[in-house]
């Protein structure tokens, strides 16, 4: 198969067809900066805002478009087409992602249901891996050990015969981290067995994660200023396995592409939060067949895609959990783009239909503990792109996009066993492109325009659906060479979080930092030597539980610095990594205590300090 850039409709496209507004993090990309997760490339290439995961591995919780609290659950992330995100209250598990696997990362913001179904209204992060060469092999050993007794190991190798090819990559991490029960174990494995030939390819792709990890929970703001590497849960701790199993082929016939996917995901997860136990097997089948039509014709290229997602999740709670849900999903969709000399237009709509079961027989006071309902959603997008020159384009994109509440949202409700109603957004945005690889700006604005936004209230310990919120800001992104052996890249978002109608019009969303910015600097000097800095700046945001915005308190602005210079020669790669260099004392998440009434003065999960790592790397 010939290599591609852009994925923007399901499809691997020329690029024409790439997707409109998107960002693209190359392999290229990732070496030059020497992250060494899709997480972190997110963070720290994308510009992507991000806050530490609370089980102390590397899968930041992160927030496209302001959503604070609820980011992962507004945000699709897919593997060559495969959906992670989870039907729960589940972050997808990044570190899965074998990093030395990855030819290309696309982020698409705002709305992108049309094509990727609920919980899409913040964006997309597509993660596509590479192919082996044809009759070709390559391969990577790293480790690397660094500060809190953190130790990992990764090793890679393809290799292609004919078009049978076989990709495999392990790892493992051990890390005390930061803090006093925080300590974390994973493992994890991939491997891609398929079979390529003129006009397409089969195969069937394997993946696992295990995580085995200590939580130190939440302090007061006295015990963070006191030490901020203290527990306040030194009993509780947490256990995660993924397994994921998939059946993919392409082909194309003429004018028509065809292809399909089948994949079978399980999950099990342990917790433990003192006497509280708490367990759960869950399992999400996803069959998604589609179909592309390209056509030329007097100058005008179209490509209009149709298809299929049909999905089934289940989940069997154990170990002091007695809930069981079940959730069914079938949609169907239809895009159109065409592309008219310098102008390309784009339509498409879907339509969704949920079916949902719940059963809990020793639900406590409050909760659910049955229903049954169906529900059925629409999405819709128009887009254009008018490139004025080589190197300008503006763009314009309206559409409507939704989320579904899950099981985890419906357990817990106002009124028990009356699920919430699905939140549904309002998309709207401009963009211009500037420049070309030696230089290029990207500016955005954007709104989104919410109903029923589902959202926990922790004063009420509920589930709710709010009354109508606005996301609306714009973003910046700038890159380009400043001198021979210099490269620097920039990015801002600026988002206003709040409610537009009711008795709360006008306050803040919570835990949505109004400015956040990054600037870094690459030096390839030549000779082998590499090294970048890299500044991230994050304003200051309200308390997780201050939806009343009465909490004079809010989670201070933050300026973290961290730095890598790296040595090759040969096939031999040698780094010094520092994170947080200044050794800043600071949080990005805090929920207050919901006891105190909204005094915002508990529940501070405080980031890692100072961070020096080691690393070696050979590639074959």
């Amino acid at each position: 198969m010939p290599n591609v850039l852009v994925t923007g409709s399901r499809f691997a496209s020329d690029p024409a067809f790439a997707p409109i507004g998107a960002a693209v993090i190359t392999a290229d990309d990732i070496r030059e900066s020497g992250v060494t997760s899709v997480n972190e490339a997110l963070r720290k290439i994308g510009g992507v805002s991000g806050r530490q995961a609370l089980n102390g591995s590397e899968d930041f919780a992160l927030d496209l478009r302001g959503f604070g609290s609820t980011s992962d659950q507004n945000m699709v992330v897919l593997v060559d087409g495969i959906r992670l995100s989870e039907s729960e209250q589940a972050s997808a598990v990044f570190s899965a992602i074998p990093i030395e696997s990855v030819e290309r990362i696309e982020v698409v913001r705002g709305g992108s249901s049309v094509l990727y179904g609920e919980g899409a209204t913040g964006g997309t992060i597509q993660v596509i891996t590479k192919r082996p060469a044809r009759n070709a092999g390559r391969g990577t050993l790293f480790g690397e050990v660094g500060s809190y007794n953190y130790r990992t190991m990764r090793a890679s190798a393809a290799r292609d015969w004919n078009g049978l090819s076989i990709d495999v990559n392990l790892g493992a991490v051990r890390t005390d981290n930061y803090r006093r029960n925080n300590a974390l174990s994973e493992e994890n494995f991939s491997g891609v067995l398929q079979k390529a030939f003129d006009g397409g390819r089969v195969g069937i792709r394997v993946a696992s994660a295990t995580q085995n990890y200590r939580l130190p929970g939440g302090l007061k703001l006295s015990d963070f200023a006191a030490d901020p590497r203290a527990a306040s849960t030194p009993a509780s701790y947490g256990s995660l396995d993924v397994r994921r199993y998939t059946l993919f082929a392409e082909r194309r016939v003429g004018s028509l592409d065809f292809a399909a996917e089948l994949s079978r995901s399980e999950r099990t997860s342990r917790i433990e939060f003192g006497t509280f136990l708490n367990g759960y097997q869950g399992n999400v089948t996803q069959f998604s067949p589609r179909v592309r039509w390209l056509a030329s014709s007097a100058g005008i290229r179209n490509e209009l895609v149709a298809g299929i997602d049909h999905s089934r999740w289940d989940r069997a709670g154990f170990v002091g959990n007695t809930s069981n849900g079940v959730q069914s999903a079938s949609a169907t969709y239809l895009r159109d783009e065409l592309r008219i000399g310098d102008w390309r237009l784009a339509a498409g709509v879907r339509h969704e239909n949920f079916d949902k079961t719940y059963s809990d027989p020793t639900a406590f006071f409050g909760s659910s503990n049955s229903y049954r309902i169906s529900q059925s959603l629409n999405a819709w997008e128009l887009q254009s792109a008018w490139a004025v020159t080589r190197k300008a384009e503006l763009y314009a994109k309206a559409g409507k996009s939704y989320r579904m509440p899950n099981v985890d949202d419906n357990a817990v409700v106002p009124v028990a066993n009356q699920p919430l109603a699905p939140q549904q957004s309002r998309d709207f945005e401009l963009g211009a492109t500037l420049g070309d690889d030696k230089g290029k700006l990207v500016a955005r604005i954007f709104r989104h325009d919410l109903t029923q936004e589902i959202f926990y209230n922790s004063m009420t310990f509920t589930n709710v659906n709010l009354d109508p919120t606005r996301r609306e800001g714009f973003e910046l992104e700038a890159s380009g060479r400043i001198a021979a052996s210099w490269r620097a890249s920039a990015s801002l978002q600026h988002v206003k979080a709040r409610f537009t109608e009711g008795p709360s019009a006008g306050r803040e969303m919570v835990l949505v930092p109004r400015n956040t910015a990054s600037v870094r600097l690459n030096w390839l000097p030549g000779g082998g030597h590499s090294g970048n800095l890299a500044l991230r700046w994050v304003d200051t945001q309200r308390f997780g539980d201050d939806m009343t915005n009465a909490c004079s308190q809010r989670v201070p602005s933050y300026t973290v610095l961290d730095g890598r210079y790296a040595y090759r020669r040969g096939p031999w790669e040698f780094a010094l990594t520092g994170t947080n260099l200044a050794n800043r004392s600071y949080y990005s998440s805090a929920f207050g205590d919901p006891f105190t009434m909204g005094q915002c003065n508990g529940g501070v999960y405080p980031e890692a300090g100072r961070q020096l790592r080691a690393s070696a790397r050979f590639e074959f």
